[in-house]
């Protein structure tokens, strides 16, 4: 009866529901400003280009006029173009050198500082300032060192014994380990902090454990330190392989390209064409190859990974 009377009387439970959905508005309105500003710089600063660049690949536009749609013609153009053909497999080759190199070069190192040594603390920081050095610097300095003639690395290398050392930077053969191996140098400390942070994740009654069952060193970081790095490990080799397909600025400095077109990657193929060469619609449609290899690539290692870990 009472129910009754206050739903004829006016039943608060309209008013209640009124004031639900205004607060699920407010609520709804005031989490959509909080990511509204992240839509806007994504769409902006990210999705529109994207956009573009797909429309201009298909186009002939040099700035100046205004663009001609050619279709599929540079992609035809692209793929019978032996300096792109070139630029591919060394980008291909820089990535198979540079990512097993710095994975293993990362995780010695974070396995290393991971302990309780003394200056742990100046060594981690000594490892990741290269990553944040400035790349002309490191350019002339490794240049100097991988100086055929004077360079310290050499030097060595006759100095134990070897007669004829590699010219490094000035020969066709050399000149991508070489980049590859100021490559791996440079990087190494920043995904050593990846992999710092995955081995503080790993419980140590793991590894108590395997010491009671009378597991050494080797057979406790394969089954147990790997397991658990295995989520850092992945996302450290997502990133790591757009990276270095993506090499651009460490290439540019040190040997631009060269010798010859020994070290000419995708990215610099897309720098020359398109602010060199003003082939802004050629440009784009090697950039466009580069992002369906890298989104390729990420596809393949997103389901070789999923795999294991059924």
């Amino acid at each position: 009866m009472t129910t009754a009377a206050a739903t004829k009387a006016g039943s608060p439970e309209p008013s209640l529901r009124r004031r639900r959905s205004k607060l699920t508005l407010r609520n709804t309105l005031l989490g959509w400003s909080f990511i509204l500003p992240n839509f806007i710089g994504f769409a902006t600063l990210t999705l529109v280009p994207v956009v573009t660049l797909f429309y201009m690949s298909m186009t002939n536009w040099n700035v100046f006029g205004s663009a001609t749609w050619v279709g599929f013609a540079n992609f035809e153009r692209l793929f019978g173009d032996g300096s792109f053909r070139i630029s591919f497999w060394n980008t291909i080759y820089y990535a198979a050198l540079h990512i097993p190199l710095t994975i293993v070069a990362a995780l010695g190192l974070a396995l290393l500082l991971n302990n309780k040594l003394r200056g742990v603390a100046f060594f981690r920081t000594a490892a990741f300032l290269p990553y944040i050095t400035s790349i002309v610097a490191i350019a002339v300095v490794w240049n100097l060192l991988f100086s055929p003639d004077y360079g310290p690395i050499n030097q060595i290398l006759r100095a134990i014994g070897l007669a004829n050392p590699p010219g490094w930077l000035t020969s066709s053969d050399w000149a991508m380990p070489a980049v590859v191996i100021v490559g791996t140098w440079r990087d190494m400390g920043y995904y050593m902090i990846l992999f710092l942070a995955g081995l503080q994740t790993v419980p140590r009654e793991l590894y108590e454990a395997a010491r009671v069952d009378g597991a050494g060193a080797w057979q406790r970081f394969r089954n147990v330190t790997l397991p658990c790095l295995r989520p850092t490990m992945f996302f450290v080799t997502v990133m790591l392989t757009i990276n270095s397909f993506k090499i651009f600025d460490l290439i540019l400095v040190m040997t631009d390209g060269g010798p010859g077109q020994s070290t000419s990657v995708i990215s610099q193929f897309i720098y020359r064409k398109g602010f060199e060469e003003n082939q802004f619609g050629y440009a784009s449609s090697a950039a466009v190859v580069l992002f369906f290899l890298c989104i390729a690539v990420t596809i393949f290692q997103f389901i070789w990974n999923k795999r294991r870990n059924a």
